[in-house]
């Protein structure tokens, strides 16, 4: 099949001036980039709106592909899914051409001192990214050794016994959880739901006392509460943050002690533009931005992480203002994201690279009455930080039959956080690699529907299961699904669940009977 086309006739002189301009090559040379940069813009045109008339410059099918005439036609079937012998491929060829060459034009007359080099290896850097990017996944950056012993400190680990006491038999048998004994528990994570008012709350933080206390304070830990904590409820907690010297931090009044951008890799190029991309996809998650400004935000902390030297971390106010610089003042919705996580100083702009944040007691309140895609925003920037720091460190040995603990990850209003498949694949990447570095994630919940998704059944993942008051306890499968128990001793947590009060809960905790109603 041989393909002869001209460009339109309003692209004959620029083709001719780009030539010119760009100093690349002969015009055939020009039309070629013209067609490939068009394409990368992943747009699809349509032969009835958008083929031009057949004025212009006039390219022999020789001429304008030489020898690559194959890797263009088969650009153009993989774009629009055409056979190889399609009557349109030359059609389709032409309108990207002309489409290209339009905004190429515009490029180059909108910025006078960009040079035809500095388009080409802007948009080969683009290319290249692409190719090593592919999908973005919730994997762990991991440093290389140098910027590892730069970067990141081992916490230090507790290899003793860590006993819990978590309620009493109503013959006052007192109830104990061994949390890193590895020869009764396959991990320490931990799975809680009841409804509101049950003691869900209260049984987690006398779950987090114990853990400070039984460890001497070696073992820290973070309470997410994506709700946001009330004045009453902070003077009741009181004696909780004393006893466990909690630092409280309310936000947007107070910032998070971390810069999450510095989860990204300044040193390793590969390392940075995977980092960069996970944080926009983080962004886009749940901020619910288009395409191009997916690719706004991209090229923005590309830049303001290249103008950084020293090692030093940029702030979401710079990336804003980049953003603002690129697009202009016209608002956005990736600019009122930008503008709030900048204003708000939701996050510490300097860069904690020993990690000293982790050997204290956080309890991070998210207010209810921030904008609800930058609590989302916040709390999975912080989980991502924490999953990647934990990901850089050695593992937590076992030793006797004890797995040595670092920290505990406290997330409250895990069915509200972990909602969209995105996020859960995440808690299912943390729930499966993290306890290794001796990390216990704590999922508190009202329901338990939540924790059985079809892709994932994350309470299989929680070695212990409790299980207060909830609203469908009619549901017997569902709740056996949530311990992990069979039919055998299905029956008797239907009764126990029939009898239930506030304070008291059921489990299945290898230290009690599994099912058998217990108090708090």
């Amino acid at each position: 099949m041989l393909i002869n086309l001209r460009t339109s006739e309003a692209n004959k002189p620029v083709v001719q001036e780009l030539t010119k301009r760009l100093n690349l090559g002969t015009e055939n040379v020009v039309s070629r980039i013209a067609f490939a940069y068009s394409l990368s813009k992943g747009v699809k045109l349509n032969l009835e709106n958008d083929l031009k008339d057949s004025k212009g410059k006039e390219y022999k099918d020789d001429i304008l592909f030489g020898k690559y005439r194959d890797y263009y036609i088969a650009m153009i079937c993989q774009h629009y899914s055409l056979y190889k012998s399609d009557k349109d491929i030359g059609k389709y060829i032409k309108m990207h051409i002309d489409h290209g060459l339009t905004l190429m034009n515009k490029l180059f007359e909108d910025n006078k001192n960009y040079s035809g080099l500095d388009f080409l290896l802007e948009n080969i850097e683009r290319g290249i990214e692409k190719l090593e990017e592919n999908d973005v996944t919730n994997d762990a950056i991991i440093f290389d050794e140098q910027t590892r012993r730069n970067r990141i400190s081992n916490k230090d680990y507790f290899t003793e016994t860590i006993r819990i006491l978590v309620g009493s038999s109503f013959d006052d048998e007192k109830i104990y959880f061994y949390l890193n004994d590895t020869s009764t528990h396959n991990n320490a994570h931990i799975a809680v739901a009841g409804n509101s008012g049950t003691g869900k709350t209260y049984f987690a933080n006398r779950l987090l006392e114990q853990v400070v206390s039984e460890t001497k304070g070696e073992v820290n830990f973070i309470f997410l509460d994506f709700k946001g904590i009330t004045e009453e409820d902070e003077k009741k907690n009181s004696v909780f943050f004393n006893k466990t010297k909690t630092e409280l931090i309310k936000a947007p009044y107070k910032p998070f002690p971390i810069n999450p951008l510095s989860f990204i890799d300044n040193v390793n190029e590969k390392n940075k533009i995977m980092g960069i991309s996970k944080f926009v996809d983080i962004i886009t998650s749940y901020s619910n931005i288009g395409k191009n400004q997916q690719q706004t935000l991209k090229d923005a902390t590309r830049e303001v992480f290249a103008s950084k030297k020293g090692g030093r971390y940029p702030s979401f106010k710079e990336i804003y203002d980049k953003v603002i610089e690129i697009e202009g003042e016209k608002s956005s919705t990736l600019k009122e994201v930008l503008q709030s996580l900048s204003e708000l100083d939701l996050f510490e702009t300097k860069v904690d690279l020993k990690n000293s944040f982790l050997n204290k007691n956080y309890y991070m309140s998210l207010s209810g009455d921030l904008p609800r895609n930058i609590r989302f925003t916040s709390v999975f920037l912080i989980i991502n930080y924490i999953y990647n720091t934990f990901m850089n460190m050695d593992n937590a040995p076992i030793e006797g039959k004890n797995q040595g603990m670092r920290y505990v990850l406290l997330i409250d209003e895990a069915h509200v956080i972990f909602k969209e498949k995105k996020s859960q694949d995440l808690l299912e990447k943390i729930l499966r690699e993290i306890r290794s570095k001796g990390v216990s994630v704590v999922l508190l919940s009202q329901g338990i529907e939540e924790f059985n998704q079809p892709s994932f059944d994350f309470s299989s993942m929680c070695e212990t299961a409790f299980l207060f008051d909830i609203k469908d306890k009619t549901n017997l499968k569902m709740m056996q699904k949530f311990l992990g128990i069979g039919d055998k001793d299905g029956q008797k947590l239907k009764t126990s669940m029939e009898k239930i009060q506030k304070y008291q809960l059921v489990s299945n905790l290898k230290e009690f009977k599994v099912g058998e109603l217990f108090k708090a």
